[in-house]
């Protein structure tokens, strides 16, 4: 596959949307359609080598025996999704600040401990550059509603069987559903 270029084709207030033109090992052009949270893409390095957008927080109870996990209405899709609580890195912030102030924001809930931090992974790779951070560690206090009137989220602590029926009758992120598959099949 050879890189040809990237094209900007309309900027959104938090997305831009680009074309990547390439060629494949039969010699077709092709474009690709794709969005990007930076504003400003140029180059084919730059779709990788960028610092994370956001924070997925993947917390546990103190015992844990129960997940966090948000109910969210979610307008890409026009329903309720299940999904870690998550969030965009703001200028100044690194990780650890931006999931102190998202999973507050979102649940009222604080972080007690940070028991592991993943490499940065692609929210979507099928058509956006996106990077996360995942945080996985444990939480505690008293829930309130998010401090967003754009967001419509329900936050709970759900142990391994209310898990397994959840992901027989929700929608989920996928990232979401494949950790929580895993997690409640565990012993």
């Amino acid at each position: 596959m050879k890189f040809n270029g990237i094209e900007k084709k309309e900027a959104g207030k938090f997305i831009t949307r680009y074309d990547i033109s390439y060629e494949t090992s039969d010699h077709k052009e092709k474009i690709y359609e794709m969005i990007s949270r930076n504003p400003d893409l140029k180059t084919r390095e730059e779709l990788a080598d960028h610092p994370a957008d956001s924070v997925v927080i993947i917390m546990h109870d103190e015992s844990g025996e129960r997940i966090l996990l948000n109910k969210e209405y979610r307008m890409a899709c026009g329903d309720y999704v299940i999904n870690f609580p998550a969030g965009l890195i703001d200028p100044g912030e690194d990780y650890e600040k931006s999931t102190k102030r998202e999973l507050k924001e979102e649940t009222g809930l604080d972080i007690i401990k940070i028991n592991d931090v993943m490499a940065e992974s692609f929210s979507a790779i099928g058509f956006s550059n996106e990077k996360n951070i995942c945080v996985v560690g444990v939480a505690a206090g008293t829930f309130s509603p998010s401090t967003s009137t754009a967001e419509e989220i329900e936050a709970s602590w759900y142990t391994k069987k209310e898990v397994r029926e959840l992901l027989q009758k929700e929608y989920f992120a996928a990232r979401t559903q494949a950790y929580c598959y895993l997690w409640s099949k565990s012993l």
